[in-house]
């Protein structure tokens, strides 16, 4: 509740204000970098399906720079020129981030809000050595294992990092943070089986669901999605009221 209150204030403050000061130029008369995170990260992945609708509608190139590494890219885009040339895609990590610990910037006060890009759900899934084919089976392995197995996050308030940490929370089990600057490589390690289990975005995690080396065992949704057939929720499957669904959008630097 907090977090939707958060997001409505801030839209409701700052979007006019940025479509009045693009409306007053002759803009864009150059390209359009939008600045992510990690390649084959769920942002890198929705900006690329993004960037050649966004070229056409703006008649200049819209270019991807990925910069990899935690705070890297918002803080990339902050020092960046408010002209509009320079824009931030993030995820819900942008806004949880500031109300989990103190960070370099404020979501409200040093960037504008343009638009609401989508919302993605999140798979949970496991290595495929793994004994289990449910979150019932889950949640009993990682009660009779305290500590014992490990998931991938690739960072404080990130979208997978929330997932688990709410699972955890309602489910009562200890399943230890291994944190990673990028998806691609902790998606590599819980395939290579250094990680047990995971919340990736369901367009991370697809790939390696397909080819059968990850095992997807349910969707964040509070009910089973055409995203992922045959997949039932977390909710639905073994632990009541669960639900993540995260949201991404683009931003521009105030100052």
């Amino acid at each position: 509740m907090l977090l939707r209150h958060f997001i409505v204030v801030a839209c409701s403050i700052t979007s006019s204000l940025i479509a009045a000061a693009l409306a007053a130029q002759d803009y864009p008369s150059k390209p359009v970098r939008v600045v992510c995170g990690a390649p084959g990260g769920s942002s890198d992945f929705s900006v690329r399906v993004l960037a050649p609708g966004l070229t056409d509608n703006l008649g200049r190139q819209v270019i991807v720079d990925n910069r990899p590494g935690g705070l890297l890219a918002i803080e990339t885009v902050l020092k960046a020129a408010p002209d509009g040339y320079t824009l931030l895609f993030e995820n819900t990590g942008f806004w949880v981030g500031p109300l989990l610990r103190k960070m370099s910037y404020d979501p409200l006060t040093d960037f504008s809000p343009i638009t609401l890009a989508n919302r993605q759900l999140n798979l949970l899934v496991i290595h495929p050595s793994m004994p289990i084919k449910s979150v019932q089976e889950l949640i009993a392995l990682a009660k009779a294992r305290p500590g014992e197995l490990n998931y991938m996050s690739t960072g404080v308030g990130t979208s997978d990092h929330i997932a688990m940490e709410l699972f955890k929370a309602m489910a009562g089990v200890n399943i230890v943070l291994v944190p990673y600057k990028g998806s691609a490589q902790g998606l590599t390690d819980l395939v290579g089986g250094q990680i047990q289990v995971a919340f990736p975005n369901a367009a991370s995690a697809a790939p390696f669901v397909k080819s059968g080396r990850l095992k997807a065992v349910a969707v964040t949704s509070i009910e089973a999605s055409a995203l992922a057939p045959g997949l039932p929720s977390v909710a639905g499957s073994g632990l009541p009221g669960y639900e993540w669904v995260s949201i991404q959008g683009l931003f521009a630097p105030v100052n």
